[in-house]
């Protein structure tokens, strides 16, 4: 497997509705970094990688779900880098196993399966204490590389100043949260939450502000850089899809030539279509929206909705 990680690069969007909106569209695209360790997923991985090398720990454990990105994320990382992997899985174990679960076991993840009232508890003591003692000792990434070490790896998705906005899906705030400690004066920020009802990522984003910035990991000097989520557009909520986001995806796939993962891009994508043709932008506004990667879930999510 490669270890070589290239630069995102910026890909304008030459689009009929983002030129009636009179806004400037371009896309990051984190998909391209690398085969498979790649998108937001590897910046939340990073720090934590170093950490547990720093530490001496040879085995990484982690949680996540059947079809999480981060599974599959942690599971090439650690292969790639020389740790041994272990997966705690939500729910039950269903074989055969879709195409996310069986590359995590390809690439040496031990797989493991928490009940959901368990795994509801994968961030108390008690449970981490459990683990430690069955599986020795482990360096412990949350669901999701969820904690400071992710937020930090977050501050270097966006380097620039050429734009206005920057948009970004959301299931934890993590990335957002990184982004926005990124941003320099005048830029702002918007997520998109993928799960239902997900305003209530605002109090945990603040949260993680304020414990970045009181973390001593980093000197940010300057004000926070604006920022909100439009909730909106989750479809029913964390991986589901309807036919309206299916149709989306492909057509924008066919228009510009980059694929949509459907559980965080697309959503993300077609919220900032849809709010273009309602004038929610100012004419002249220069949008960067992130692609976060994912695309591997593609093939397990149509298959799921073939069944």
């Amino acid at each position: 497997m490669s270890s070589t990680f290239l630069p995102p690069t910026i890909q304008p969007i030459y689009s009929a509705i983002a030129q009636r909106a009179g806004v400037d569209l371009s896309v990051l695209r984190l998909d391209c970094m690398h085969p498979w360790v790649n998108g937001n997923k590897w910046f939340k991985l990073k720090y934590n990688l170093l950490e547990a090398k720093q530490k001496n720990c040879t085995t990484l454990l982690t949680f996540g779900g059947a079809y999480s990105n981060h599974i599959f994320a942690t599971a090439a990382a650690g292969n790639l880098f020389g740790f041994r992997t272990i997966g705690m899985i939500r729910g039950e174990e269903r074989l055969p196993l879709n195409p996310t679960l069986s590359y995590a076991m390809q690439q040496g993840m031990q797989l493991y399966y928490l009940d959901r009232q368990k795994y509801r508890q994968r961030q108390t003591t008690a449970l981490q204490a459990e683990l430690q003692q069955r599986f020795g000792e482990v360096f412990i990434i949350p669901e999701g590389g969820s904690n400071l070490n992710g937020v930090r790896g977050c501050m270097e998705i966006v380097n620039t100043a050429a734009f206005d906005t920057v948009c970004v899906a959301c299931g934890t705030g993590t990335t957002l949260a990184g982004i926005i400690l990124s941003l320099q004066k005048g830029q702002c920020a918007i997520g998109f939450p993928v799960l239902k009802d997900g305003g209530f990522l605002a109090p945990e984003i603040d949260s993680w502000l304020k414990n970045y910035l009181a973390s001593g990991l980093s000197i940010v000097d300057k004000a926070i850089a604006s920022w909100e989520l439009i909730c909106d557009y989750h479809m029913g909520g964390y991986a589901k899809v309807n036919e309206e986001l299916l149709m989306f995806s492909q057509q924008f796939t066919q228009e510009h030539g980059i694929p949509l993962d459907y559980v965080y891009t697309a959503k993300m994508f077609y919220g900032v279509m849809d709010l273009m043709k309602q004038g929610f932008f100012h004419r002249g506004d220069r949008l960067l929206l992130i692609h976060t990667g994912g695309l591997q879930g593609n093939l397990g999510m149509e298959k799921r909705l073939l069944q």
